[in-house]
């Protein structure tokens, strides 16, 4: 056999076995419906309680309905949480002896975190479908074209897929479910807030606006309101690069985040199942 059939052989090899393991989450998630509350139930949540309990207080820059300014925000945000679901079921598979059926099965190496992420990605397009539909009850609208809306949301599965390599980088790191929720809520929450997720990011004071001006949420969530034509959306001439350009600031820190979060979260699977 030549060596190119041989590479090719093992491409194919290893794109099957991340599908069987992806295929398991899957099912997993149907058995278990009651574990897909954070990608089903949260979202409408969050999008309604801020809708209504923060709708009429908070003045949107330039104008417009700040029911349509949210919804970047919570886009935004649910899709940073997805970090939770990976890391939390890859330390369960650390803990339940999962990892050690893999580990003598005749996988390729790094399947197994490519199926889990594989998993979640295909999981995190039910809370965007959810939201887009809540977000239509609340009254939020796409103003742009059609190849805009394309864009949008190949933005968010994108920028999904980056998270979901941090998910697996944490569940690398950590070993139980425990530790990856204490670990997950220090750093996920306020990267989530202090941005503009919620509120513009000129309504907040010193250090912190300077930290959400270049906090890749803030760029996501700005995108977001700049392709579908939202409030909220028009990027400042003379406010910071991230800001005056979220789409490219959003996309370097995606293929970023892959790039460094894939091979070290590989590297410390491998590592922490051998010892």
């Amino acid at each position: 056999m030549s060596a190119g059939r041989t590479v090719g052989a093992g491409r194919a090899t290893s794109l099957g076995d991340a599908w069987v393991i992806a295929r398991r989450g899957l099912l997993h998630m149907r058995r278990h419906p009651e574990a897909l509350a954070d990608a089903t139930i949260q979202p409408i949540m969050f999008v309604l309680l801020f809708a209504y309990v923060f709708g009429g207080a908070i003045e949107v820059p330039g104008g417009g309905s700040y029911r349509e300014f949210l919804m970047g925000g919570i886009f935004a945000q649910t899709i940073v949480f997805s970090a939770f679901g990976v890391a939390i079921g890859l330390a369960y598979d650390r803990t339940n002896g999962a990892i050690d059926r893999f580990r003598s099965l005749p996988i390729a190496r790094g399947s197994v975190l490519a199926g889990h992420a594989l998993a979640n990605l295909i999981k995190s397009l039910l809370p965007i479908v959810l939201m887009s539909l809540a977000g239509l009850v609340i009254g939020w609208r796409v103003h742009s074209g059609v190849l805009d809306v394309l864009a949008g949301y190949g933005l968010m599965v994108a920028f999904s897929l980056a998270v979901i390599w941090i998910g697996v980088l944490l569940g690398s790191l950590v070993g139980t479910p425990e530790g990856v929720q204490g670990v997950a809520f220090v750093v996920i929450f306020p990267v989530t807030f202090v941005a503009s997720t919620f509120v513009p990011t000129s309504s907040l004071p010193g250090a912190l606006r300077t930290f959400a001006e270049w906090n890749p949420v803030t760029a996501l969530a700005g995108a977001l309101r700049n392709i579908f034509d939202n409030p909220g959306g028009v990027p400042p001439a003379d406010g910071p690069w991230p800001l005056a350009h979220p789409v490219a600031y959003t996309l370097i820190w995606a293929v970023a985040i892959v790039l460094v979060c894939a091979p070290v979260a590989v590297r410390l699977y491998q590592r922490a199942i051998a010892s």
